[in-house]
């Protein structure tokens, strides 16, 4: 009987506690509904205030945040204030401090995203719209957050790629220019005059539209394959993946129109059989006319 009676009136204080706590309760309810709102406002703010700079859209992405997340900290102190009244910044600081090892065990991951993306916002390469190569992902940045990027791949899906993995591998940045180089292969039988075949391909690249004949077009005599000289056939154009699909496209049908008019041969592969012994091809014919 005397636990029972014991247990009644903890239970009594804890609710008489709580009833008590409750204006104190809803007054920091308040507070953080109230952050809520001026969290909102000011990213607004920021919004329009960064706005009209020239800095990147990840850079602003990044403002943003920052902005909400140093409102939110604020608010959510001042309600633990209202709360614990006791509780000063230092304790505070140093409540953080302690747990700070366990948490950072906890979320390690989520840290390293976290961190891996405000470095990626603040540096100036990979900015949104560029097409990238990772990790065997390649696609086009659609959004940056601070912990993962959304990569749309060339066939329509969308990748969402840890920021962490952006950050500790390399990244190709396709479109990091305006235009880039291209390249294709040419055979031609061993019979050709090498010079005339370089000329007449050189000539039919030159002449395209897509092709950026300012800064040169490569033709190298690359090796001797099996059935053909091959020629290495270098040209720039745009950057993008359907830049280099098209010119490819075009300097392809160019070089084939270019080389059948001059006479010259891409030819197949040949094959020679050899037979240890002569085949008596009269006797098989004799023998398939025999046979019923």
């Amino acid at each position: 009987m005397n636990y029972i009676v014991t247990l009644r009136e903890q239970l009594q204080e804890m609710g008489q506690g709580f009833v008590e706590a409750l204006p104190t309760l809803a007054i920091a309810v308040f507070v953080v509904f109230l952050t809520w709102i001026i969290a909102r406002f000011a990213a607004r703010i920021s919004d329009v205030i960064v706005g009209r700079t020239e800095l990147r859209t990840s850079l602003k992405t990044l403002i943003d945040t920052l902005v909400k997340l140093a409102i939110w900290i604020i608010g959510l102190f001042i309600a633990a204030i209202v709360v614990m009244p006791d509780l000063t910044f230092a304790s505070l600081l140093a409540g953080l401090g302690i747990g700070a090892v366990a948490i950072g065990f906890a979320f390690q991951d989520i840290f390293e995203n976290f961190l891996a993306g405000v470095l990626i916002m603040v540096r100036e390469k990979m900015r949104i719209g560029d097409v990238i190569e990772c990790d065997d992902i390649t696609g086009k940045v659609e959004h940056i957050t601070l912990r993962e990027t959304h990569i749309r791949k060339l066939s329509g899906e969308l990748t969402v790629v840890p920021n962490s993995i952006l950050f500790k591998n390399p990244v190709e940045i396709i479109t990091d220019r305006d235009e880039r180089r291209h390249e294709v292969v040419v055979g031609v039988s061993y019979d050709t005059q090498l010079d005339h075949a370089a000329n007449v391909i050189r000539r039919a690249v030159e002449g395209l539209e897509d092709v950026l004949a300012s800064k040169g077009v490569d033709i190298f005599a690359q090796e001797f394959n099996s059935s053909s000289v091959d020629f290495l056939v270098r040209w720039w154009a745009g950057s993008t993946p359907r830049d280099g699909w098209e010119s490819k496209d075009k300097v392809v049908r160019a070089i084939k129109a270019a080389l059948d008019e001059a006479g010259i041969e891409i030819p197949f592969p040949y094959v020679t059989h050899t037979f240890k012994e002569t085949v008596p091809v009269s006797h098989l014919g004799d023998t398939r006319r025999k046979t019923p």
